[in-house]
């Protein structure tokens, strides 16, 4: 008690990388056509020789045109489609080659959302949104997938924070939080906002 003296809140969102990493399409595809490939190796290792020749590019058409001749010679040889533990990865290539661009942007992690750190970079994993006061005692936090606006957090944080007791007479952030709706609910509630005017505001 008697700890925060100030009135004023200083907000900000800090990235943090997901465990696992984005893998891109092509990783999908390499990875499931190698476990393919290791799966009938154990029943005939001379198939090799009538495999076709990876791709020397990282270009995502050569990949899927890879894993089509492989399902092709696969099944053209016939002799191995009708165990299970062929014809699981054998579909699964299938069906990953067959799945458009976004889903073959798989993730071990479902909930870790791409965002965009600035215009050129993004991330991926989550984002965590704090409040603190000027004495730097963090009086509100969350965390919320990659993707999520810094914006669209504020009154949440600020709510947050005045459950702690704290009267918030002013918000310190960036150009993220001086979103519309943000301005009205500081005019509504008698809070300044302290923050550069975003340029899609009008």
């Amino acid at each position: 008690k008697g700890v925060i003296r100030s009135t004023s809140i200083i907000v900000d969102a800090t990235h943090t990388k997901a465990r696992y990493t984005q893998k891109t399409p092509q990783e999908v595809l390499r990875e499931r056509s190698k476990k393919l490939r290791k799966t009938i190796y154990t029943l005939d290792e001379s198939i090799k020789n009538i495999f076709p020749s990876k791709p020397v590019t990282d270009v995502i058409e050569d990949e899927i045109e890879y894993c089509r001749q492989l399902i092709a010679v696969i099944e053209q040889d016939g002799r191995f489609t009708g165990l299970p533990k062929v014809s699981e990865p054998l579909n699964l290539l299938k069906e990953t080659v067959a799945d458009d661009l976004e889903h073959l942007q798989t993730s071990a992690d479902p909930d870790a959302k791409v965002g965009h750190k600035s215009a050129d970079s993004s991330f991926f994993g989550y984002k965590t949104h704090i409040a603190m006061s000027e004495e730097r005692i963090i009086t509100a936090a969350m965390v919320t997938t990659g993707e999520q606006p810094d914006g669209k957090q504020l009154q949440t944080l600020i709510e947050k924070s005045k459950t702690t007791g704290m009267k918030v007479e002013t918000v310190i952030g960036d150009t993220a939080y001086s979103e519309k709706d943000n301005l009205l609910y500081s005019a509504q509630n008698e809070i300044e906002l302290v923050a550069k005017l975003n340029p899609l505001i009008t």
